[in-house]
């Protein structure tokens, strides 16, 4: 007998067992297989991440070797991948956070395909491999699906109420994912009311808070109490300075709804010839991706690759110049290795690429500290390509530690939320999340279900 087969027999509430149907018994069941899930989804964030750093060092080594390598791994290793994703893991495709959006509609006949261990592991593995290989994506995004997944698994050990199964725990874990990972515990909650649910549901409040908690604590305890960009300083003066906090928004919101048009429009299908050959041979479509990223990758020298964090970094620290083109290629970079098909998220890319563009606008607002402008344009960039603009300027304002910079961000936000949807009407991830719903993945090998 297994260590798997003893927790799920303890957990199994008998009909001729009245010890275990007795309100309290069961209502700690139900707490313990909880902060299990939470500590879980903790865990899960910072194997990631860490996994995730180890590989983009990996694959830099690989560059100081000769930056043409990549035209050679980069298409094989998304080759591969593309292979393992449609055979191994159908449903960990993409950033993770469509489907799990998905399995939020109580019609949903996804919820299983996408959120399970198995997945969770596919996710995992995928995410890295990509990293590894040079595709210009993310963890956050993952995370969300890991999180949703590992709550939502947990949950059938106990009698959770039909409610809480089908969208309380999701929510939880995608909120916990995103908080574990960014180490933004007020942005998990916001995004999972503003992006996941698009609603508040009181029901749902106080099992998202407790998870999201949980979840950072484990994070903190393990890694620290850090922001993920640092500390900056810079503010902004009332006045003509808010010309740039304008131009940001305007120039992001832009951007990130051409960004988020060109997904949703290759995502529902081309049409012709390339849309034909994309669907028959997908595995040598991504191959093709993968030379398109190596040869990206050299224009840019060498920065385009992985997630864009310490691009990022650098741009707010002053600390180097990147090519003058960097948002552009980020952007590029980011959109080839989502439509390739591989597992791997867009949220920190997407950062990355803004601050690239908002380097650019620096060179026109020099009465502006560059600092200042970089940041907004992180914000108008994210809120431009997911429409979630209190997310955008939450998770930018604790990821930087800077409060004082709220009020710009948030208008710069909202600015580029607005134009956004000038040229994508409808938020990305949702848009995905139909058309996952309208065409589900093929099933996995089906897990046998808790008793």
């Amino acid at each position: 007998m297994n260590l798997f087969h003893v927790i799920r027999e303890f957990f199994k509430t008998r009909t001729d067992s009245t010890m275990l149907e007795t309100p309290i018994i069961r209502d700690w069941k139900r707490r313990v297989v909880f902060w299990s899930g939470a500590i879980s989804v903790g865990l899960a964030a910072i194997f990631l991440a860490v996994a995730a750093e180890w590989a983009n060092k990996l694959f830099h080594k690989l560059l100081a070797v000769s930056p043409y390598l990549p035209l050679l791994i980069t298409p094989l290793g998304l080759a591969l991948i593309a292979l393992a994703t449609r055979k191994v893991f159908p449903g960990s495709q993409g950033s993770g956070i469509p489907q799990t959006i998905a399995s939020l509609d109580p019609n949903s006949i996804v919820r299983e395909r996408v959120l399970s261990l198995r997945i969770t592991v596919g996710k995992i593995m995928l995410t890295v491999f990509g990293l590894l290989f040079g595709a210009s994506v993310g963890r956050e995004g993952p995370t969300v699906q890991i999180g949703a997944s590992i709550m939502h698994s947990l949950g059938r050990f106990a009698r959770f109420p039909k409610h809480d199964v089908e969208k309380g725990l999701i929510l939880a874990g995608a909120a916990a994912g995103v908080a574990a990972a960014f180490n933004t515990p007020l942005a998990g909650i916001v995004f999972a009311i503003e992006e996941m649910s698009r609603s508040f549901e009181e029901h749902n409040s106080s099992t998202i808070l407790m998870t999201v908690i949980i979840a950072g604590i484990t994070s903190i305890a393990l890694l620290g109490n850090y922001s993920y960009f640092g500390h900056t300083s810079e503010t902004l003066a009332f006045g003509k300075q808010w010309n740039v906090v304008i131009a940001c928004g305007v120039a992001g919101g832009l951007l990130g709804g051409a960004f988020s048009r060109f997904l949703v429009e290759v995502n529902k299908g081309l049409a012709g010839n390339m849309g034909a050959w994309m669907k028959a041979k997908p595995i040598a479509f991504a191959a093709v991706c993968g030379l398109i990223l190596a040869l990206i990758g050299l224009a840019s020298n060498n920065t385009s690759y992985g997630s864009g964090y310490d691009e990022a970094k650098t741009l707010l620290d002053g600390k180097t110049v990147l090519p003058e083109a960097y948002g552009l290629l980020k952007m590029m970079a980011t959109a080839v290795s989502y439509v390739s098909g591989i597992p791997g998220g867009v949220m920190a890319p997407t950062l990355s690429a803004g601050a690239g563009f908002g380097a650019n606008l620096a060179h026109f607002f020099t009465s502006v500290p560059a600092g200042a402008t970089i940041i907004l344009g992180m914000v108008a960039y994210f809120a431009g390509v997911t429409q979630a603009p209190i997310t955008a300027f939450v998770i930018i304002m604790e990821m930087t530690d800077n409060h004082e910079m709220l009020l710009p961000l948030m208008s710069a936000a909202f600015i580029a939320n607005l134009c956004s949807k000038l040229v994508c009407p409808a938020p990305l991830f949702h848009t995905m999340a139909v058309n996952f719903i309208s065409r589900p993945s093929p099933a996995p090998k089906a897990e046998k279900p808790a008793e």
